[in-house]
């Protein structure tokens, strides 16, 4: 597996550049890492479990944290911060972004969001969690 030699993150541009020892470079945007997020709180516990993630637009990355020699936690700007991108994950975002991104707004629209409105930040509902998009809804994984 290709292991990173760059990782910068742009806020004002809200991307990710990454590069990888075998030639291969991407520009992430950082709302993609935070929809595809691989926590449970995102990707369930199982496929068909996963959270639609709205109002993500204007996410930016507050902070990113190694993880062993094989990985990141990104902490982000709405308070998610338990997804651990191994190099293997962020590849496949890198190399698959389009049909990615193709997907999440398929999902929106499905969820009945005109054009691409279920990205626009949520606004504050006094009560109203803020950050998730949804929990994994069994409670024992600290997701909730």
């Amino acid at each position: 597996m290709p292991i990173p030699t760059e990782f910068t993150v742009h806020q004002k541009s809200r991307t990710v550049d990454i590069a990888f020892d075998d030639g291969a470079a991407f520009v992430l945007p950082i709302e993609l890492l935070r929809v595809y997020s691989p926590s449970a709180e995102v990707q369930g516990h199982g496929p068909g479990q996963e959270v639609l993630q709205l109002g993500k637009r204007n996410v930016v990355i507050d902070a990113v944290e190694p993880v062993g020699n094989y990985g990141i936690k990104p902490i982000f700007s709405d308070g998610h911060e338990s997804g651990i991108y191994t190099w293997e994950y962020l590849y496949r975002l890198g190399r698959d972004q389009d049909g990615l991104w193709g997907a999440y707004m398929a999902r929106l629209q499905a969820a009945g969001f005109k054009d691409d409105t279920g990205r626009d930040p949520i606004p504050e509902i006094p009560g109203l969690k803020k950050g998730g998009g949804g929990g994994c809804g069994s409670g024992s994984c600290g997701c909730n």
